[in-house]
């Protein structure tokens, strides 16, 4: 080897070590799962016990979603079985912990979208479906719709092979008794006394990242506490409490009504896509300026295809976590919980 034959090579490996950038080729890509299990937490409303579990469950959905990533599987996989796990868990507002309607049912809403092809599912009103987030990605795989409602969407399942589950599953008690102390304050024309409560909080979602460098995004809910007349907030609407693309992909939890107005997740897509924001400064902007500046507030998990995640709320808690490939959970629930952001 000549003196120009080495001073290439020992160019080339440099630029292997900055990226590949100068070859043209792709940088290794980390995978990375972001989670929440809701805004809107109160320290004064919950138990030593209730941060255990709830720190618990959020490791185990992480973990359970990092499999996925660690065995080649695509983001959507992480997604969707991330959210199944936070569903099973009755102390988030999803799934078996879903609050109650003013008639005293369960209304559960999901959805999920694969920024790799633009594909999208959701489903809105449905009452026997044990885990939405699972129905939400058969509609986007097995039809040719984004969105199905209550009877319609349950007929899907059942042809897809869904067990339905009896309404009774999602009853806890917990949640029954925020809906009688809901119904008493509203008779009585008094405001919700605390964020306990209050109608427009809980939600779960989860944001991944995988090895091929594709984003997904998945948002799961049980809706408003004494909501009425079919009310669907912006967890299943793709745009509103859902979004991802091939630079960013948001899940979103609050007052549902808000960020359907501000479009939030594609609002925080669309700043970093199209000016040039990086995520924490685009999804700041939406979520603690623009929607509380509208009369509303919650919060809300970003990714970027960098691996640069943003867990911005207004709310003195949300839960929230992420895992890395090295396999290490981290979460927080109180806004003065230390939670390191991950390295790209």
């Amino acid at each position: 080897m000549n003196t120009l034959q080495r001073a290439c090579c020992l160019a080339l490996i440099g630029m292997a070590g900055s990226g590949l950038a100068g070859l043209g080729l792709a940088a290794e890509v980390k995978p990375i799962l972001v989670i929440h299990g809701g805004a809107g937490v109160e320290r004064a409303d919950m138990s030593p016990e209730d941060i255990a579990a709830a720190r618990k469950a959020l490791e185990q959905a992480l973990r359970a979603g990092h499999a996925q990533l660690a065995a080649g599987k695509p983001a959507v996989d992480a997604v969707a079985t991330t959210i199944t796990v936070l569903e099973d868990a009755p102390m988030f507002n999803a799934g078996r912990g879903a609050v109650f309607t003013h008639d005293g049912k369960n209304e559960l809403d999901s959805s999920i979208m694969d920024g790799a092809t633009g594909k999208a599912g959701a489903v809105a009103g449905v009452h026997r479906i044990k885990n939405p987030i699972q129905l939400a990605r058969l509609v986007m795989d097995k039809s040719k719709h984004v969105m199905m409602v209550g009877d319609g969407a349950e007929t899907f399942a059942t042809e897809q092979g869904v067990s339905l589950v009896d309404p009774s599953y999602f009853r806890t008690e917990k949640r029954w008794q925020q809906l009688q102390k809901s119904l008493k304050e509203e008779a009585s024309g008094q405001a919700h006394s605390d964020l306990e409560t209050a109608k427009h909080f809980g939600t779960v979602g989860a944001l991944a990242l995988d090895a091929q460098g594709h984003l997904a995004a998945g948002t799961s809910t049980g809706g408003m506490t004494n909501k009425r007349y079919g009310r669907v907030g912006d967890s299943p609407v793709i745009g509103a409490g859902t979004y991802a693309d091939t630079k960013c992909a948001v899940s979103g939890t609050g007052w549902g009504e808000f960020y359907i107005r501000s479009v939030a997740a594609f609002n925080i897509c669309a700043r970093v896509r199209y000016g040039g924001q990086d995520i924490g400064s685009a999804a700041k902007a939406v979520i603690n300026e623009e929607i509380p500046k509208a009369g509303g507030d919650g919060g809300a998990i970003a990714l970027s295809a960098d691996g640069t995640a943003a867990f911005p709320f207004n709310t003195e808690g949300m839960y929230r976590g992420w895992i890395g490939a090295d396999g290490v959970p981290h979460v927080a629930i109180f806004a003065d919980d230390p939670l390191p952001l991950p390295k790209p």
